[in-house]
């Protein structure tokens, strides 16, 4: 099965709490994904991703029933934090986190929607480009965004990064893409979860690194 598939998100409840257990340990999985993208200018990225969840992981231990909920460990550490909140702990992890997640998401969507170069229907640029638009870029400053561009030269033909998202298996394109869009139900209902608690509580913030 493909890296995605072996571990598929929960389906939330009616109210959209997220809890941190499982949320954690399906997060824990994503961080290869960025192999399967080939380049190492990749590489900050998933750093950057494993470094958060670590982070939320480290404040949920300490309290596993007062954090059973994203909402719940976001909104108590409002409380404790005061006018230093959310520029610290798990919600300015979270914050980063889910814009990680959320590049993931618009890349694969982008993907089994079946977008592409029409002139070079086997790369995955305009699709990685849409990605990083969408999620990163407006938090990236000017040398970050330079990476980034080189990156994109690097980036691998569609074919092997099908092949490397079946972890090495040889793998018929739209049987691939079914499994991403069957992953992306519940992935995509998550991410948005978390978007929309960070908008309700005025969470979100806009500087640049």
């Amino acid at each position: 099965m493909s890296l995605l598939m072996d571990n598929q998100f929960g389906e939330l409840p009616v109210d959209k709490s997220v809890d941190t257990k499982f949320f954690l340990e399906s997060v824990a999985y994503l961080p290869p994904f960025f192999d399967c993208l080939g380049s190492k200018v990749f590489v900050p990225i998933k750093s950057d991703i494993s470094g958060n969840i670590t982070k939320i992981r480290s404040v949920y231990d300490k309290d596993p029933a007062k954090y059973a909920t994203l909402q719940q460990m976001v909104e108590s550490e409002k409380e404790a934090y005061g006018t230093e909140w959310p520029k610290v702990g798990a919600t300015l992890a979270l914050m980063w986190l889910k814009r990680g997640l959320r590049f993931i998401q618009v890349l694969l969507q982008s993907l089994a929607d079946g977008e592409k170069d029409e002139n070079n229907p086997n790369l995955i640029r305009v699709n990685i480009t849409k990605a990083y638009d969408q999620a990163l870029k407006k938090y990236h400053g000017w040398l970050v965004q330079k990476i980034f561009k080189a990156a994109l030269l690097a980036a691998p033909y569609k074919s092997d990064f099908i092949k490397a998202l079946s972890k090495g298996q040889e793998v018929r394109e739209e049987d691939c893409m079914a499994s991403v869009r069957q992953f992306l139900i519940n992935y995509t209902a998550t991410v948005d979860a978390i978007y929309e608690m960070y908008t309700t509580l005025n969470a979100e913030l806009d500087y640049s690194v």
